[in-house]
């Protein structure tokens, strides 16, 4: 390994170890955040900001069935949205 190598290693065992579960924990709420966001305004909640939200709709809609389980609801009520 070279010491450039050695040298991003020891960056990330000082820097980034320490915070890695808190940094996981701030983008999961942020996620959580935006798929609550974006289906909200599938269900008729006006969204404010459309235009940028609307090519994620076909990502998220795979990631919706884990965050409503996350969330505590295991089957979703609305028929077509989900399961």
């Amino acid at each position: 390994m070279s010491a450039l190598g050695r040298l991003g290693e020891l960056h990330r065992e000082l820097f980034i170890s320490p915070w890695r579960a808190g940094l996981q924990r701030e983008a999961r709420s942020r996620q959580d955040a935006l798929v609550a966001l974006l289906f909200l305004e599938a269900m008729g909640v006006p969204n404010p900001d459309p235009y940028l939200s609307a090519e994620l709709y076909p990502e998220l809609v795979e990631s919706f069935h884990d965050w409503h389980v996350r969330q505590g609801v295991e089957q979703w009520p609305e028929a077509g949205v989900c399961c």
